[in-house]
C-alpha cells in the first residue's frame, strides 16, 4: 500500500534517482556499506545455524560475505535502483516500502543502510518480519539520529545567517530507542538494538558531500527548497565547519551513527519471559543473598 503524499518525508523517486546515479562509481564510495555487510556477515557466524533462503534488502555494500556466512543456496538481492542490481540473476527492482514477497518465503532478511529513507518504518519492519518464516531471523543496519551532525548544524547555521531561515537539508533519522520500540511494535520475538559511530575525516565540506553523492545519500526530503542551493551557502557552511569542528590539522569529522537491529519472527521454541508476578524469589531476597 503507498504512502499517503501528505505524510511522505521522503521523496522516493528521488532516492531512486540517487541511488541510479550514483551506481557507476559507488565502489569509490562504498566504505560504510562494506564495513556494515562485513559487521552483519560476523553476526550470522555468532548464530550457528544455516539459512538457506536469503533476502537482501538493498544491493549496496556485496552479498558475497553474507552468503558464505548464512550458508545460503538461495540469495535474492533487491533494490530500488536497477542500475546497482548489475547483472544479478535473482536480483528483483523493488522498493523498500513495498515488499513483493509472499509471507513465509526466507529465512533470513538482511539490510544494509537502506531503511532509513522510507517513509512507513514501521510498516517495512512488519513486512520483513511477515515474508521470515517462523523463527527465521532479521538483521538490519541504518543510519541513526546523530548522523551528520556536523553537517546539519553548519548548514543550519549558513542558512541562518543568509536567509534568516532554516530549510530541510538533511534527512531526520530515528534514535535506538525508538527503533527498539518499533522492532517490538512490528512484532519480532528476542529484538536486540546496538549501536556503533563511525567517525570519517575530510579535507573539506565539499569532499564529504561529494561521497554522501557518491553513495546515493544525496538530500531526498520531500519538503526541500526545490531550487538550487548557491555556492554561497556551501561556501558559508563550510565555513562554519571548519570554525567549530576541525582538527588542528585542518580537517573535519563526519559523525555516522550505525544502528543494527536483530529480531526473530516468532516461534513456539523460543524463549519467554517469565509472567509478571511469578518470580520465586524477591528483590529485597536477591539483595540480602
Amino acid at each position: 500500500m503507498a504512502v499517503p503524499t501528505e505524510i511522505a518525508i521522503f521523496d522516493r523517486a528521488q532516492i531512486a534517482r540517487n541511488r541510479q546515479r550514483a551506481a557507476a562509481r559507488f565502489s569509490s564510495h562504498d566504505f560504510l556499506f562494506r564495513r556494515v555487510v562485513s559487521d552483519i556477515s560476523e553476526r550470522l557466524l555468532d548464530v550457528r545455524r544455516n539459512f538457506p533462503a536469503v533476502l537482501q534488502i538493498g544491493a549496496r555494500g556485496g552479498s558475497a560475505e553474507i552468503l558464505k556466512a548464512a550458508k545460503c543456496s538461495r540469495l535474492t538481492t533487491m533494490d530500488i535502483a536497477p542500475a546497482l542490481l548489475g547483472q544479478n540473476d535473482n536480483g528483483i527492482c523493488a522498493d523498500e516500502e513495498n515488499l513483493p514477497f509472499a509471507p513465509q518465503t526466507f529465512d533470513l532478511a538482511v539490510s544494509a543502510l537502506g531503511l532509513h529513507a522510507v517513509n512507513d518504518l514501521p510498516g517495512a519492519l512488519v513486512q520483513i518480519r511477515r515474508v521470515l518464516v517462523p523463527d527465521g531471523l532479521f538483521i538490519g543496519a541504518l543510519f541513526g539520529g546523530e548522523t551528520l551532525k556536523e553537517l546539519r548544524a553548519s548548514l543550519m547555521q549558513a542558512e541562518l545567517n543568509i536567509r534568516g531561515g532554516i530549510g530541510p537539508r538533511v534527512a531526520p533519522m530515528a534514535d535506538r530507542l525508538a527503533l527498539a520500540g518499533l522492532m517490538q511494535r512490528a512484532g519480532f520475538a528476542l529484538p536486540v538494538v546496538d549501536m556503533d559511530t563511525v567517525t570519517v575525516m575530510y579535507r573539506d565540506i565539499f569532499h564529504l558531500m561529494s561521497d554522501l553523492r557518491g553513495m546515493g545519500e544525496a538530500n531526498a526530503v520531500s519538503a526541500k527548497q526545490k531550487t538550487m542551493t548557491g555556492r554561497k551557502m556551501f561556501l558559508e557552511a563550510g565555513r562554519i565547519y571548519q570554525e567549530q569542528f576541525a582538527d588542528t590539522d585542518g580537517k573535519i569529522p563526519a559523525t555516522f551513527e550505525i544502528i543494527y537491529l536483530n529480531g526473530w519472527s516468532p516461534h513456539e521454541s523460543q524463549q519467554k519471559p517469565l509472567a509478571r508476578g511469578s518470580a520465586k524469589l524477591s528483590l529485597t531476597e536477591a539483595l540480602e543473598c
